[in-house]
């Protein structure tokens, strides 16, 4: 019997059943945890069953937040929002964040791991970078401890860039490179970054007890140009690579978009790629290579799209 299930300790994770929150699930739970998902669509169908509780993220109502998070030991924190949708802001994400960390502080939760993104900064021209620095400035404030993870991309049978990019290469007869193509990336696999979570938050780790910021990034550095290459050639794609203007890119990318009901590239993304802000400056905690990862997965790799609005909007 796991330790979590003999102790009684309960692991809250956000969005498990989203993209990098559920692979938290999965390894917490095959180490016996209890868990609760705090989820924006508490409704949907449930992936792992009676095997987790579920509820709301009851944002507008801190007090019933800190009451479902009462009794936590850790809290798994992947809230975030992609891009401005209506009503649903950068400064409302960052809002909501401050909202569920003061909720974990009055209820008591011993340890926060939090996902963050690589190079966030209060400075920074993005407001999707900013607001991931004013996060992790409330939760180093909060006098939690905490495990910060920035991780740069992360890749993984439903991850939308890496995939959504070889589904263009796949379906249309031109892919389009914003500008040289030279500016870098260093992506990570989704189970090195739950792996790294998930061990911040060992009970019987010295690391438990303290509070770290982990760049979590893959070992492997591509350019933008050197990763559509590499896709390319695993897919079988014909597709005719041309480089444009960035402008241009983000204008035929919104036609795609709305093609698709999706929104395939924000400004945000672009501009962050090209300031090469998708590259750690510090050792690689991932180990698994992109490049292994997707001769093994060629076959599925971009086979059907990953719509970011239909995943969290529809």
């Amino acid at each position: 019997m796991g330790k979590g299930i003999e102790t009684g300790e309960l692991n809250v994770v956000t969005g498990a059943f989203g993209f990098t929150g559920k692979y938290i699930t999965r390894r917490l739970l095959a180490e016996g945890k209890r868990i609760l998902t705090l989820t924006g669509h508490p409704h949907r169908e449930n992936p792992f069953g009676d095997r987790i509780s579920v509820a709301p993220f009851n944002f507008d109502d801190p007090d019933a937040l800190a009451a479902s998070l009462r009794g936590a030991s850790v809290l798994f924190n992947s809230y975030w929002i992609r891009f401005p949708r209506g009503p649903i802001t950068y400064e409302l994400a960052t809002k909501n964040s401050k909202t569920l960390i003061r909720a974990a502080r009055d209820a008591g939760v011993r340890r926060i791991v939090h996902i963050s993104i690589a190079n966030p900064s209060k400075d920074s021209p993005f407001p999707y970078y900013r607001g991931k620095a004013m996060v992790e400035e409330a939760i180093i404030a909060s006098s939690i401890p905490y495990a910060i993870l920035r991780p740069t991309v992360i890749f993984g049978t439903e991850g939308i860039l890496i995939n959504n990019i070889a589904w263009l290469l796949r379906h249309f007869p031109v892919f389009a490179i914003p500008g040289s193509g030279n500016y870098r990336l260093q992506p990570v696999y989704v189970e090195d970054v739950a792996e790294t979570a998930v061990r911040a938050a060992d009970a019987d780790s010295e690391a438990s007890t303290m509070s770290t910021i982990v760049d979590a990034a893959g070992p492997e550095v591509y350019s933008y140009n050197e990763l559509v290459y590499l896709l390319a050639v695993a897919v079988g794609s014909h597709a005719r690579v041309v480089h444009l203007p960035p402008r241009l890119t983000l204008v035929l990318s919104g036609l795609v978009g709305l093609a698709l009901r999706d929104v395939v590239l924000t400004r945000d993304e672009l501009e962050g790629l090209m300031a090469n802000l998708l590259v750690s400056n510090g050792p690689s905690a991932g180990k698994t290579r992109l490049s292994d990862w997707v001769a093994q997965h060629a076959d599925q790799l971009g086979t059907s799209y990953e719509s970011e609005l239909g995943r969290h909007y529809r």
